[in-house]
């Protein structure tokens, strides 16, 4: 005998629908701004004793494009899910990176993690982002314009990125660097311009320290 539908499951169903519809807008609405992009999806196994279970893992990098920049890695049977779970875990620790006139790196920078090396530099206006695989990934997320990278180590793109997370977290912009040292940012960069002053004139006085004296001519008897 068929069971009857029962009353209301029609509209109960299409109000589940609409909250989930709802909640996602308000998600997508309260995310406005992030932008997110996958690095890397790997297929992974597990060996269980009915033979073996697979998965996808990814790891994702989002940002803002105004000097905020997270990183994240997830693992799921489907992949979808899993780049959702990696992306959530990204936007949970999201990290603020100090960038000088807001396209680049205010002084040059190293990051290790594991095997993971990498070098960070400053570049001037108009270079662009040099950089390859992972590591442009995380800089155009963040929002930086001109940058030069280096990997010197391990081609992991974990170990890659995370790397980069490291010496973005060491980057300091002056104002920091002269709150911690209880001194004003004119100070900082005053010293820097009066060194090469000072060196010429000191090297001035010694040269005419070792000058001999000249000798009087003396009148002919």
């Amino acid at each position: 005998m068929a069971r009857e539908p029962r009353e209301g499951g029609d509209d109960r169903r299409r109000g589940n629908r609409d909250r989930d519809r709802r909640d996602s807008n308000a998600e997508r609405e309260a995310d406005d701004g992030i932008i997110d992009k996958l690095v890397t999806i790997n297929r992974v196994a597990k060996v269980v004793k009915g033979g073996r279970r697979f998965a996808f893992a990814a790891l994702v990098v989002v940002g803002d494009q105004k000097g905020r920049v997270g990183y994240g890695a997830g693992k799921a049977r489907e992949v979808p899910e899993a780049i959702r779970k990696a992306t959530e875990r990204a936007k949970r620790g999201m990290i603020r990176v100090p960038m000088k006139e807001g396209r680049t790196l205010h002084h040059d920078v190293e990051g290790h993690y594991g095997a993971g090396v990498v070098v960070l530099r400053s570049a001037s206006a108009g270079t662009g982002i040099i950089a390859g695989g992972p590591l442009r990934a995380v800089f155009e997320t963040l929002g930086i314009g001109d940058v030069v990278a280096k990997n010197l180590g391990s081609r992991n793109p974990h170990n890659m990125v995370k790397a980069t997370f490291t010496a973005l977290q060491k980057c300091a912009s002056p104002r920091s660097v002269a709150t911690r040292r209880g001194k004003k940012v004119p100070e900082l960069f005053g010293r820097r311009d009066q060194a090469p002053a000072q060196a010429s004139a000191s090297a001035q006085a010694s040269a005419q320290t070792q000058q001999p004296p000249q000798q009087e001519a003396q009148p002919n008897g």
